[in-house]
This record gives structure tokens, C-alpha cells and sequence, in this order.
């Protein structure tokens, strides 16, 4: 049986349980993101790996940090394979923005013991092993796994994530005209809402007032124009009505892993925007929609001529880019294939 651990449970911790559930017995174990509640969480957690030791075959771990710390010292003294999935703030060092696993001292001890003595890292994008980082010139350009942990040696293969193309389709209906959608949860923190690049949203938002943007994850989010709509998570299916009735999907974070809403929403049809960090500009493939440097001239620049033209080509292009390139199928292969070596 595999011991799957992850800080808190997510869509994309459901969608890995529902993937590997037919062909091996997994188990989730949820552990917190509460400073407060970390010593209660770290004696739970060792007495329920003690308690599945003797069915447990493997360690499955969603992001290093505290959380996967017991998974890999039992799996080192147990001589049982951890498996560690990379994906995005667990690579990160970015304190100018309030950013990335490194940035803490202990955090970042625990990150460091995880991705050490772990028997495999598996990154959701390159960008995340070693990346010379450009898009925001206040922040070190020193990022990844390589350049924060100089002597790592673990066995590293990146496996993007993947959708599921059959639910996310382009419904083919009228999309409201100079419409933008964005999907993020947590926001109504600010630090969060700059990370995500809301700040590039709402000067879009004030120079444009014509615009209707749509703002998906945290219904506190507040923003002082009236063309700005916050609204809290959504189900799958409220997300495709969503994603079906938008034109253009911004993603314009300053640091990202591999971020699912921006798969979900191409494959709905939506033209993407997105910020030149992470896996970003390989899932959107197109230069002319890559934001080079965090700069709203530059985003003006890309977005205008698209609400201004015909894009059909364009939205059937984005489509296929999802279902040939990041297919649930893909990810499901090559997760199973790491499990099962």
C-alpha cells in the first residue's frame, strides 16, 4: 500500500488518489499548514505511519516540507521507497514577495532533509529543478531545487500534470465579450493576491473599465472597481460553465509550479496570458502570450489585439496543445511507471 501525505487536500490531490486507487492500494493522510497546530500533527502522523507499517510498500509525498519529514526517515530506516511530488513553493526562495519554502528557517530545514533523503523527486516542470529567474528583477534569479540545495543528489524526472480533456472541453458557446477569468484561491491575503499577480488585474481593471473580469477562488477578495468579480471555489462543473463563457485566462503569477486552472482553462477554449515563470510558457506554447517581465505595458501589448480580433484559430490551437500534450492518460503513465520501478 502506498502512503500518500500532503499539507492539505486539494483537487489535485483527489485527482492523483482517484488515479492510482485502480491500480495499487493507496492511502491519503492529511497533515496542516497551521504553524500552531504542527507538534499535535507531527505525533499523529508518526503514530499513523507506525500503525500502516506493515501494509505500507511506499511513501507518496504532495510537495516537500514538514509533512513529508516522517515519510522519509521512515522510509530511509524502513528501507521503504518516498517518493516526493515537487510542485511549485517547495522550490521557491522569493522572501521579497512572501514566497517559496526557503524563505523560513525550519521550513526550509525540513524541505532540505525531505528532498535529501528522499528516493525520488519528481518536479511537475523543469523550471522547478534549476531556473535562472528573470520575470520579477526585485527577486533572486537563484531558483529551483539545484540552485537552493548545491549538493542534491536524489534522482530527479519531471512529470507534468495532466487533464482530464473529456470534462474540459470547449462547450461552444457564446463567451461575454471583453471578458477575463483568473483562478486562485487564498487572495484576500495580500501577499497571496501578489503572487498571483492581481496587482497587474486590477491596474487592468482601472485603465479599462469595459473590461469584465472574473476573479475564482476566494470570495473575500476585495477590489475597489465595480468590472472586477470576486467569487469563491467553485465546483468542476461551475468551473467549466466558467471557463466556457470567458474569453481570455490570465496567469500572471510571479512564481508557479505547474498551475492546474491554466491547463483546465485551455482546454475550455480559453485564450491564455501567462507570466514567463514555472511550466507556464511551456503549457501555453505560444511566444506572443508569454509575459517576458512583470510589466502592465507589456500585458496591454498582448492583450488588446486579442479582444480585438477573431480568435477562433487561436482557442481551437490552445485545445489541442492540452490534449496532446497534457493528457490525464500521459500523467497517469508516467506516475504509475515511477511507482511501480
Amino acid at each position: 500500500m502506498i502512503i500518500y501525505t500532503y499539507p492539505v487536500r486539494t483537487a489535485f490531490t483527489d485527482r492523483d488518489l482517484k488515479m492510482i486507487s485502480p491500480e495499487m492500494a493507496i492511502k491519503g493522510i492529511e497533515f496542516t499548514q497551521s504553524p500552531i497546530k504542527l507538534p499535535f500533527y507531527f505525533i499523529l502522523q508518526f503514530f499513523q505511519l507506525l500503525w500502516n507499517l506493515s501494509k505500507t510498500s511506499q511513501y507518496l509525498c504532495f510537495f516537500g516540507g514538514y509533512h513529508s519529514v516522517l515519510p522519509v526517515y521512515f522510509g530511509k530506516f524502513f528501507n521503504k521507497k518516498c517518493i516526493i511530488q515537487a510542485g511549485g513553493t517547495d522550490c521557491m526562495n522569493m522572501p521579497e514577495i512572501d514566497y517559496g519554502n526557503f524563505r523560513k528557517k525550519w521550513l526550509r530545514k525540513a524541505t532540505v532533509y525531505s528532498f535529501k533523503n528522499c528516493s525520488k523527486i519528481l518536479p511537475v516542470a523543469e523550471a522547478l529543478v534549476k531556473q535562472e529567474y528573470r520575470y520579477d528583477p526585485s527577486i533572486s534569479p537563484k531558483q529551483g531545487l539545484l540552485n537552493l540545495i548545491p549538493d542534491l543528489t536524489t534522482p530527479i524526472q519531471v512529470v507534468p500534470n495532466g487533464f482530464d480533456t473529456d470534462f474540459w472541453q470547449d462547450q461552444g458557446l457564446a463567451r461575454k465579450p471583453k471578458s477575463l477569468i483568473s483562478v486562485a484561491t487564498g487572495t484576500s491575503k495580500h501577499s497571496r493576491a501578489i503572487v498571483k499577480g492581481y496587482d497587474l488585474i486590477e491596474q487592468l481593471a482601472s485603465l479599462h473599465p469595459d473590461l469584465n473580469i472574473t476573479l475564482v477562488g476566494d470570495e473575500n477578495y476585495f477590489s475597489p472597481y465595480s468590472n472586477i468579480r470576486a467569487i469563491g471555489k467553485q465546483s468542476r462543473e461551475d468551473l467549466l460553465k466558467l471557463y466556457n463563457s470567458h474569453q481570455v485566462y490570465l496567469q500572471l503569477s510571479t512564481s508557479e509550479g505547474f498551475p492546474n486552472a491554466l491547463g483546465e482553462a485551455m482546454a475550455c477554449g480559453c485564450i491564455a496570458i501567462g507570466s514567463a515563470v514555472g511550466a507556464i510558457p511551456e503549457i501555453i506554447g505560444e511566444d506572443g502570450l508569454i509575459l517576458k517581465t512583470k510589466n502592465y505595458h507589456q500585458l496591454e501589448s498582448i492583450l488588446l489585439p486579442i479582444l480585438k480580433n477573431d480568435q477562433a484559430d487561436t482557442q481551437k490551437k490552445n485545445r489541442e496543445r492540452i490534449v496532446t500534450n497534457f493528457s490525464y492518460a500521459k500523467r497517469k503513465t508516467r506516475l504509475m511507471t515511477e511507482l511501480s520501478s
